[in-house]
C-alpha cells in the first residue's frame, strides 16, 4: 500500500506555542493552495478521490474543500497530532523547563502535560496503518496529516523503533509538503 501524506498548512498564531491537538485555524488561501495541490496531484497520478483527515480544522478544512470538488472526505480521530495535554496551546516559555527536561530524558514513555507519550502516539499510528493495510492493501491512500503523526508513520514504515531520546526524533516535514510511504 502506498500512503500519500501532506502536512497541513501552517496554522495562525502558533509561533512559540506548544501545538498538538489545540485546534487553531488556517488562512483560507493556504487551505485552498493545499487543496489545489492535492487535487492536481491526484488527477496527474490517477489516484482515487478519497482523502483522509483528522478532525482538527487545519486538516479537516482541506478535506472539506476537496469534498466540494468531488472527493470523499473520511475523518479519523486516529490521525490527530500528538496530545500535549495541559501543555497544549501554551507558550513554550510558560512550560517549566524541568518538565521539558524530564520528557527529553524519558522521551518514549513520558506524557508531556499528562498528554500522550511518544510510545502511545506510535501505537495509535501503527493501529491506523494496520487497519488501512488490511482494508485497502492495493489502494493508494491520501491523507492530510500532522508533523508528529507523519514522523511516527515514517519511522514505522522504516521499521524503526520508538525513539528513546529526543535527539532521535526526526525533523518535522514542512507545511504542505508531501511524504510518500510504501507499506508492506
Amino acid at each position: 500500500m502506498t500512503l500519500y501524506i501532506w502536512r497541513h498548512p501552517k496554522p495562525l498564531a502558533v509561533e512559540g506555542i506548544c501545538l498538538g491537538q489545540t485546534d487553531r485555524g488556517v488562512a483560507k488561501r493556504k487551505l485552498k493552495r493545499l487543496a489545489n495541490q492535492i487535487h492536481k496531484y491526484a488527477q496527474r497520478h490517477h489516484l482515487a478521490k478519497v482523502i483522509w483527515v483528522s478532525p482538527l480544522q487545519r486538516s479537516l478544512q482541506v478535506g472539506q474543500l476537496l469534498a466540494a470538488r468531488g472527493f470523499e472526505c473520511r475523518i479519523s480521530p486516529e490521525l490527530m497530532e500528538v496530545s500535549f495535554g495541559e501543555w497544549d496551546g501554551l507558550p513554550w516559555a510558560d512550560i517549566p523547563w524541568q518538565e521539558v527536561d524530564a520528557w527529553c530524558e524519558d522521551f518514549a514513555e513520558y506524557q508531556p502535560g499528562n498528554g500522550e507519550s511518544v510510545r502511545q502516539l506510535f501505537t495509535r499510528v501503527e493501529q491506523w496503518l494496520s487497519q488501512q493495510v488490511l482494508a485497502y492493501s492495493d489502494t493508494p491512500i491520501l491523507v492530510v496529516g500532522h508533523a508528529g503523526w507523519i514522523n511516527a508513520a515514517k519511522m514505522l514504515a522504516a521499521d524503526e523503533g520508538v525513539p528513546r531520546v529526543a535527539a532521535d526524533w526526526p525533523r518535522s516535514v514542512g507545511y504542505g509538503v508531501l511524504t510518500v510511504l510504501v507499506l508492506p
